[in-house]
């Protein structure tokens, strides 16, 4: 029987091939998006989850009264081992670390890499596996150091490496061989190793932190900076630890930060997906939402082109029934063409996923795994999803069409029942609509708020200006003064107008805050400010405004001097900029007095999600730390590739063992938007498969139409109706659709998009004319489509209209 169903099954599909075309490719996009998606979001949601004792660990975070005194992803550097050290049968262990990055050398091979400086618990606390070495030991001896199987292949090119050693230049204590304790495994993406920006790929003992800050730092609790996980006894829970932490803030944590800071634990479980207040989850349930609808939209077409095609079938269903046929016999042979309609696609989809996997990685910057890699319960899980797809597409024509009266199948009769259906098409038509149209809009408003990011002038110039991030660091005022000399050196080269030394550029990361007031008053009224060192050519190279007074210059008796921008002028009580010319001003817990010699004109230093926060920027003589050498490129030059390899050049020359690590402030400017430049891309993606999914369906179904009145057509020729007429007729039915899906889709757009665009200080205004654009869009591109299909039976003759059966 069931070979019968399918050799029936594969004739009417055959028969009607164009429509099966039509619901298979609508078929085959869906559940190729919604296969990307699903794998997407499953390793989004397994980040975390292969940790040792996970589900007891947590990451330690920060909540501040007053935004800027600290980040929340850290907390009090002691916090840690006080907490084990006080409360032992709560807490079970601790990790902590101090992030850096520093040259790493092997022979010729120098590269920056990043590097944590932490506990001898990381292997132990994490159950992180070694390809070589003991991790009891790995990170317990003085000048050890642990590196990834990756890390081994590019400086050695093996991974079998233990006892070799490499040359890191340190910032404290200059060079310092450390000799290879531990291979690393490739490890999953996790929120230990991937906290920050990039991943660490090298682990330093905490033993030898005085290499890189002073020792000392990692026991005060005026260090605010630190990451620090908490792993606690078996069967405790975080609100266990509610008071004790409170308590042990309350006892050790120093003024000032006592009554702005509370600490609290974050499960590492869903630390990941709930940062930057769920910017990762909110990613992905809304591609999870698409995914789904797009996927329903395909649904909706096989419904919609089946119930059409209804009248066709009416009278086989006749015959099949007078012949003896049973009802159960009709919904299963619907339901098999259904179900061999989604099997095809879902073969289809699966060389469509790894075919565009690649291409889809890339796009959300997460890998995408293989077909070939996939579980038994994978494919189980497709499977079933097939099956799903078929019975939720077929079902509904299935049991509609197969309880007609056999009489009425045998006069081609459409029942009441089939005239609701036509309803229903239509209602399911609106619903496609509408979602194209959300998606769409959506895709336009995000599109702007991302050029508005780039667009907008942030207070400097960013246009030209290369920065090189691998300066090797001595962090000491001799140190300071080679730096000034390179950069005399550099600033020689032609093409290049101006070279800045800083610790800072342009992109966020400070290098800390701290509590400001004027000299004379109260402390506790203190400010916060986010702290800059530079040099004096800084504003020079950036393009920045000064707005009263002077930025530093080369004389000596400048390195005390401090410059402010206008929001902490005004933060600090100067309402006029002039006034704070010549003021002295302190820290918060610091004797040494600072006096400001200039207010620049505010500037965006970090991303458009904030408003500008007070700045003070600190001469680097005064305050011996840098990272960065900023490279203004001459306006006009037109040798910019030749201006780059110049510097370059020059550099290998100064530095032979530092690697030429530049970047241009155009690309550094991307990675603070990097979410919402993928949500940009996923979402044009979407609006494509989207538009490409309702316009196979208006096709489909256009074209149904239009075989269904052939002789309709003819007759209205006949009668002297215009091609133009014609059209309109069958326009007529979308422009009502049209409208009712923008009466639905604006207002869900508009609260949706509004909300999202809340979330930016500087956003761009949600104005009335890409909810227009979006509609002129889908009505030319919904015209083009049903006239294309119409213009043709319109133009044939109607004799043979006539003649059509």
């Amino acid at each position: 029987m069931l070979q019968n169903y399918i050799k029936i099954a594969l004739r009417n599909l055959l028969r009607r091939r164009f429509y099966a075309l039509v619901t298979l490719l609508g078929l085959t996009v869906g559940i190729t998006f919604l296969l990307l998606i699903g794998n997407y979001i499953l390793g989004e949601l397994a980040v975390n989850k292969t940790l040792r004792h996970g589900s007891q660990q947590y990451l330690v975070q920060s909540r501040w009264k007053e935004p800027g005194m600290g980040m929340d992803i850290t907390t009090l550097a002691p916090i840690g081992p006080t907490l084990k050290e006080r409360y032992p049968t709560l807490v079970a262990n601790y990790y902590r670390f101090y992030g850096v990055t520093a040259i790493v050398s092997k022979d010729q091979n120098h590269f920056r890499e990043q590097i944590q400086v932490g506990d001898s618990t990381l292997l132990s606390m994490f159950g992180f596996p070694l390809d070589y070495g003991d991790p009891n030991t790995a990170l317990l001896a003085p000048n050890s150091i642990v590196i990834t199987a990756a890390l081994a292949q590019k400086y050695f090119g093996k991974t079998d490496v233990l006892r070799q050693q490499l040359t890191v230049q340190t910032p404290a204590s200059g060079k310092q061989v450390f000799t290879i304790t531990g291979i690393l495994k490739e490890l999953p993406f996790n929120s230990v190793t991937n906290l920050l920006s990039l991943p660490d790929q090298v682990f330093i003992p905490m033993r030898n932190v005085g290499y890189f800050m002073p020792e000392a730092a990692m026991r005060s609790w005026q260090n605010q900076y630190i990451p620090t996980y908490l792993e606690l006894q078996p069967g405790i829970t975080a609100d266990q630890l509610t008071q004790p932490i409170t308590q042990t803030l309350a006892t050790y944590a120093p003024p000032g930060f006592k009554e702005n800071l509370t600490a609290y634990l974050s499960p590492l479980s869903t630390v990941y997906l709930k940062a930057n207040a769920g910017l990762v989850e909110k990613m992905v349930f809304t591609l999870a939402v698409i995914g789904l609808f797009i996927l329903l939209m395909a649904v909706v077409n096989f419904v919609n082109i089946t119930i059409g095609m209804s009248a066709t079938r009416l009278r086989e269903i006749g015959v099949r029934k007078v012949l003896g046929g049973l009802k159960k016999q009709v919904i299963a042979q619907f339901l098999v063409e259904a179900l061999l309609l989604t099997a095809g696609a879902t073969v289809l989809a699966l060389g469509g996923y790894e075919l565009f996997r690649s291409s889809f990685a890339a796009l959300l910057d997460k890998p995408i795994p293989s077909v070939i890699s996939w579980s038994p319960y994978a494919f189980l899980a497709v499977m079933i999803l097939a099956l799903a797809i078929g019975l939720l597409a077929g079902s509904y024509p299935a049991f509609v069409l197969s309880g007609l009266p056999s009489v009425d199948s045998l006069k081609g009769k459409l029942t009441a029942s089939v005239q609701k259906g036509i309803g229903f098409r239509r209602a399911l038509i609106v619903f496609q609509f509408t979602v194209a149209i959300l998606v769409f809009v959506g895709a336009v408003v995000i599109g702007r708020q991302v050029s508005f990011f780039f667009s907008k002038d942030l207070g400097y110039q960013k246009e030209q200006i290369l920065t090189v991030s691998s300066v090797p660091r001595d962090w000491s005022r001799e140190g300071v003064q080679r730096m000034e000399g390179v950069r005399h050196q550099l600033a020689r080269i032609p093409g290049v107008s101006h070279v800045s030394l800083s610790f800072e550029i342009p992109d966020g990361r400070t290098s800390g805050s701290g509590r400001l007031f004027p000299q004379g008053r109260d402390s506790t009224q203190a400010i916060v400010a986010e702290v800059l060192t530079t040099d004096e050519q800084f504003a020079k190279t950036y393009g920045l405004r000064v707005r009263e007074g002077a930025y530093f210059t080369a004389n000596p008796g400048d390195s005390l001097n401090v410059v402010l921008n206008e929001a902490a002028a005004r933060a600090l009580g100067w309402g006029n900029p002039a006034k704070a010319i010549d003021q002295l001003v302190r820290f918060q817990g610091n004797n040494r007095r600072y006096r400001v010699s200039g207010v620049l004109t505010d500037f965006h230093f970090g991303s458009l999600h904030q408003t500008i926060k007070p700045l003070i920027f600190l001469n680097n003589r005064s305050n011996p730390i840098y990272r960065y050498f900023s490279f203004k490129i001459a306006a006009g030059s037109g040798r910019l590739p030749e201006t780059v390899a110049a510097v370059g050049h020059e550099w290998a020359r100064l530095f032979p063992d530092a690697p030429f690590d530049y970047a241009f402030m155009d690309d550094t400017l991307q990675k603070l938007y990097k979410i919402e430049i993928q949500l940009q891309k996923a979402s044009r993606l979407a609006t494509t498969l989207a538009l490409l999914i309702v316009l196979l369906g208006v096709l489909g179904l256009v074209s149904l139409n239009v075989t269904q009145r052939t002789k309709e057509i003819g007759i209205r020729k006949v009668l002297g109706s215009s091609t133009l007429g014609i059209v309109n007729l069958f326009m007529k039915e979308f422009v009502l659709i049209l409208l009712i899906a923008n009466g639905i889709a604006w207002p869900i757009a508009y609260y949706l998009l509004g909300d999202w665009l809340t979330h930016f200080a500087y956003r761009t205004e949600l104005s009335w004319w890409p909810f227009a654009w979006v509609a002129g869009c889908l009505a030319l591109l919904t015209a083009l489509v049903v006239s294309t299909q119409t213009i043709r039976a319109a133009l044939a003759n109607p004799v043979t209209s006539l003649r059509s059966e």
